[in-house]
């Protein structure tokens, strides 16, 4: 079996749909390379990124010992894996989660250099792309001339994953069609029960913003309600369990209260007693009411005994990652799904409903949530039919798109040494970064140019590992990110793009990249973190004091634009005509009509002035709302100067009362209400004699001030 080139350690990709008996088709291909004389008696390692996992793996392993001619091992523990595999001359079938592999610099080296080893990989759609500074790169430094081969039923083909890539071309496709049409598998049939989405509130995030909906009372009994009717129509049908995928663990939560309320008979606090059960992590610091659901793994594990027994009365669980993947329970024959999904994800989870069991005739989904196109998106990608013409991926064209753009990536630092990164102690490798940033934002838009380079750089890494010459330059990679994830950090053209946050989280998930999590912008420029409302004169003497000029310019840059956007939803004018002098100072910097140090000396002259801005209110014994209304009626203008300080003070205490009195939660769309509030404000400023030529503009920035701070006061 090879999908691969000679001498690349890639034998292949085994795609294999889940339910349909991958685990034994991998027990039968260890049987017969333990046989095969070319091999000369080789070791076999077995790969998951589960614990769960792994044991289900290795039992069906261990079942089938008589064709495998020895008794496969299971490694507890890092030390004990390393025991295994360091010094064996020949033989082994051994099992592992693949955290076990430290990075050779703790394990004292690789493990085995021999080249007759073979890692098989299960789920190898994931856990399997992370070589620069993952686990991903400790299993490969572990075993530097193992061969690989992967099983999985979902392949995965992003830009920065890719099943293939890893592992080589498909050898053996059998998808979730065929595996129907042999009767490996049951159907699986589709339903769309949409629960209606009432949008009332805008919260920060898109995912927040879901989620309150989802989650709203009314709708989550309105499901409820749904599935105790539907679920009771499908058991006359045939005996069986269900399983009600949730976006989060409070929809779950809420959405078991809701059920129970129904179906009082099927709650039990005991684990051994009960119809229905949540299935979900958590900890000490959960609300009270969610503790009676959170369970340790041994609890856990006697719940998926109960689930799995067919004679069990627990007959329904909710979950919302739990249980969706490598999760067997033949008499699951219904899902209700009620979570965004798509891609693997998806068909990873609407397979628990596919395994044959007596005389089941297919599993259900049921949406509630409107997933058919992702569902029928997901189902052509992974029948074989969507993949038939393509061919594998050409390894030697993803290392020649690699090597020029890692050229370019290092013409960005010719004359930079960078050496120390990877060869000095930790507070040497932070000061590195500073000086990068440094010798990049020095060149002619080269910040732009690094965070391109480096991007499109990390995408076909991607695709080049696990070829000798990927792996060859993965330290500085590794570098270039590191100093792109400083400068994203540092600096404001480096806020995310929505891509590079994507990239980002995929990147967290699987822990490729360290030093996005770790590096301190302030401490890598040598700095005291600043207490950044106030900008105090300690910090703004250490950045003036900095070696790195042009670092220092961008820290402070981003450190005003962090302040600005505060003060913008508190203070309209006041945050305006500081924009303008920051972006006044900034541009000056870019056109270099300025020097870095004159810059710096600008941007610090404005903090200070932030700064004393906002003890105005203070001074002038006006709150932060009252101050804001003071500054929008135009206070340095001559003609309202001569007012004085004290009426300007009681006409912006009366604004201010007189807003608050008069919004509503919705009044700033409605233009009945923002009218009657122009009239009261014009009588305001009439009362105290404020200059009638100056009032229209005065009324209409009062009322954007109002607006601003108004939310507050209207929730």
């Amino acid at each position: 079996m090879k999908g691969g080139e000679i001498g690349d350690h890639r034998i292949g990709v085994v795609w294999h749909t889940q339910g349909a008996g991958k685990s034994l088709t991998m027990a039968f291909y260890t049987g017969r390379l333990v046989l095969h004389p070319a091999m000369q008696n080789p070791t076999i390692v077995v790969i998951t990124d589960r614990n769960d996992l792994d044991d289900q793996l290795f039992g069906t392993f261990s079942r089938c010992s008589e064709i495998l001619r020895q008794t496969p091992e299971q490694a507890t523990s890092r030390e004990d894996l390393i025991e295994k595999l360091r010094g064996r001359v020949a033989g082994g079938i051994f099992f592992t989660t693949i955290q076990k592999f430290l990075p050779t610099a703790q394990s004292g080296g690789p493990l085995s250099e021999r080249q007759n080893i073979v890692v098989i990989a299960d789920e190898a759609h994931r856990s399997q792309y992370d070589f620069i500074d993952g686990y991903a790169r400790n299993m490969r430094d572990a075993l530097p001339k193992a061969s690989f081969i992967g099983f999985t039923g979902t392949p995965i083909e992003h830009a920065d994953a890719n099943t293939r890539a890893v592992f080589g071309d498909y050898i053996s496709i059998y998808d979730i069609q065929q595996a129907v049409e042999d009767g490996a598998t049951v159907k699986i049939y589709y339903e769309g029960r949409l629960a209606e989405l009432e949008q009332k509130e805008k919260l920060k995030t898109k995912w927040a913003a879901l989620e309150a909906i989802v989650g709203a009372d009314k709708r989550v009994k309105l499901i409820a309600q749904d599935f105790v009717q539907h679920f009771a129509k499908r058991l006359e049908a045939m005996d069986g369990k269900a399983m009600i995928v949730c976006m989060s663990r409070r929809i779950c939560i809420d959405l078991y209260n809701a059920i129970v309320a129904l179906h009082p008979d099927w709650h039990s606090q005991d684990d051994k007693q009960g119809a229905i059960k949540i299935v979900m992590t958590g900890n000490a610091t959960d609300p009270l009411d969610w503790q009676g659901h959170i369970r340790n793994k041994p609890r856990r594990e006697e719940l998926a005994k109960r689930y799995k027994n067919p004679d069990d009365p627990f007959q329904i669980v909710i979950v919302r990652d739990m249980w969706l993947t490598g999760f067997d329970v033949p008499p699951l024959h219904t899902m209700y799904i009620d979570k965004p999904m798509q891609g693997h994800g998806l068909m990873q989870a609407i397979a628990r409903v596919n395994r044959v069991y007596k005389d089941k005739p297919g599993g259900l989904i049921v949406d509630y949530l409107g997933l058919a196109y992702h569902l029928q998106k997901a189902l052509a990608a992974y029948t074989e039919s969507g993949h038939a013409a393509e061919t594998a991926i050409d390894q030697d064209v993803a290392v020649g798109e690699l090597m020029e753009r890692y050229e370019i990536c290092q013409g960005l630092f010719h004359g930079f040494d960078w050496s120390g990164f990877f060869t000095g102690t930790a507070r040497e490798k932070l000061g590195i970064l500073p000086r990068a940033q440094e010798h990049v934002l020095k060149q002619a838009d080269g910040k732009t140019r690094l965070l391109k380079a480096v991007r499109e750089l990390s995408l076909v890494f991607a695709l080049a590992v696990p070829d000798e010459r990927a792996l060859a330059v993965r330290d500085n990679v590794s570098f270039f990110q590191a100093v792109r994830a400083a400068l994203i950090k540092s600096t404001v053209e480096g806020e995310r793009t929505a891509e590079d946050i994507d990239q980002a989280i995929r990147q967290i998930l699987s822990r490729a990249v360290a030093t996005d999590r770790v590096i301190d912008i302030f401490a890598a420029a040598g700095l005291k973190k600043p207490e950044i409302s106030i900008l105090s004169e300690a910090f703004l003497a250490d950045v003036r004091g900095m070696p790195q000029k042009n670092l220092a310019i961008e820290l402070l840059r981003k450190l005003l634009n962090d302040e600005l956007k505060n003060r913008m939803r508190k203070n309209l004018v006041q945050s305006r005509s500081f924009a303008e002098m920051l972006e006044r100072t900034i541009r000056s910097y870019q056109n270099r009509t300025l020097e870095s140090a004159e810059v710096i000396a600008e941007l610090i002259k404005l903090a200070e002035e932030m700064r004393e801005a906002q003890k105005r209110g203070e001074k002038l014994n006006l709150t932060d709302d009252e101050i804001a209304f003071y500054d929008a009626l135009e206070v340095n203008d001559s003609a309202v100067k001569v007012l004085g300080d004290d009426t300007l003070k009681g006409i912006a205490r009366e604004l201010v009362e007189t807003v608050r009195n008069n919004v509503t939660i919705d009044w700033t769309v409605r233009e009945a209400v923002r009218a009657k509030l122009r009239v009261m404000e014009r009588r305001v400023l009439r009362k105290y004699g404020y200059p009638p030529d100056k009032q229209e503009k005065a009324t209409q920035t009062v009322l954007e001030q109002a607006e601003l701070i108004a939310k507050d006061w209207a929730a």
